[in-house]
């Protein structure tokens, strides 16, 4: 789970954009990805994966390259 604060306040463009870098960013990861929600009201990115170690982490870590804002909430 991943928190970007303050994006539903965004220009929708902005909105637009970032969903789209998320996007970009979890199709690299097609292979473990099972689902991925964004939920605008709430700020929240949810993704369910399949089990392989350390990968939850680069995950994470491809998101905020593309979306820096975005905060790793949960990575259980």
């Amino acid at each position: 789970m991943m928190l970007i604060p303050g994006l539903r306040e965004k220009p929708k463009y902005i909105i637009e954009s970032t969903i789209q870098d998320v996007h970009l960013a979890l199709t690299r990861f097609n292979h473990v990805v099972v689902f991925a929600e964004f939920n605008l009201k709430l700020n929240l990115l949810w993704v369910s994966l399949k089990p392989v170690n350390g990968i939850r982490l680069e995950i994470a870590g491809a998101i905020q390259e593309l979306v820096p804002e975005a905060k790793l909430v949960s990575h259980i």
